[in-house]
């Protein structure tokens, strides 16, 4: 098979508070928004698209509000021009309409917003998520926008784990808790075993601790600890975990631009974290 690469970049940054990341912790937390690019020799893959465009214009709260609704009271947003998901990959040379598959880990706002700047690709998630982002209780419970998601694109609804390319090289972990059809994806990379948790956990101490977020960002706790268990079994058979919105080890694969990632940079991450 020829060579997998895995580039990292940021879609944004979040200011929110501690606790909503992990329960028991005070003050505040600076956070990435990540979003990674794979090239596949079968095609390039998004997992996850970071913040709308219209967020980097919103500089007061009342248009924070206006473009997160009841999230805005948590939240504050850096996110700059030169920052969406579509121009991170042009700067680097890749072009956004040339991606094959757009990978959602779920549809919240900081992880879909970018998907409207990836027209042609083949739109990847499980069908749980879909299921709930169309349901009208659910989307008030999960807090969905479905001018993030619902975009025409062609759509694989998928249940449970799977294999993008049936090659054993992508793979699609169903990680369900924090939202209904949450999903993590597994991906080889220069020999190494790479999980990127999304939101199922948050930070290195989250996992270690086995200590869960808010319970307002939680939609099945029993689910998001099972979560940590299977994250603990694959680090034990020697995966590198990147945690969903961890800065502490974000910022070793990237400060915010686009860049590929390297076995140096895999075997910095593999122990550093919050």
């Amino acid at each position: 098979m020829s060579e997998i690469k895995l580039y990292a970049m940021t879609c944004g940054w979040l200011l929110a508070p501690y606790g909503l990341f992990q329960r028991g912790q005070t003050g505040e937390l600076a956070v990435p928004i990540p979003s990674y690019l794979i090239d596949h020799p079968k095609g390039l893959v998004i997992f996850d698209t970071g913040l709308e465009q219209q967020l980097q214009y919103a500089d007061t709260p009342e248009k924070l509000e206006a473009a997160l609704g009841g999230f805005a009271e948590d939240v504050s947003v850096r996110f700059l021009p030169g920052e969406n998901v579509a121009e991170r990959l042009a700067a680097y040379g890749f072009e956004s309409n040339k991606i094959s598959f757009l990978v959602n880990s779920h549809l919240h706002y900081d992880h879909c917003g970018g998907n409207a700047l990836i027209p042609n690709a083949r739109h990847v998630l499980q069908r749980r998520e879909w299921q709930a982002a169309n349901n009208p209780e659910q989307i008030e419970r999960n807090g969905y926008f479905s001018r993030h998601y619902d975009l025409g694109h062609d759509r694989l609804l998928v249940d449970g784990d799977y294999d993008l390319f049936g090659d054993g090289s992508v793979l699609l972990l169903a990680t369900y808790g924090h939202t209904p059809g949450h999903q993590s994806l597994q991906v080889n990379v220069d020999g190494h075993s790479v999980v990127i948790t999304s939101d199922a956990c948050y930070l290195k101490s989250t996992l270690e601790k086995l200590i869960l977020p808010d319970p307002k960002v939680v939609n099945d706790q029993a689910a998001m600890l099972r979560n940590y268990t299977l994250f603990n079994h694959l680090k034990g058979k020697g995966a590198i975990v990147l945690y969903g919105h961890d800065p502490e080890q974000f910022k070793l694969l990237t400060e915010g631009a686009l860049r590929r990632v390297t076995t140096d940079n895999l075997k910095a991450a593999q122990g550093a974290g919050l």
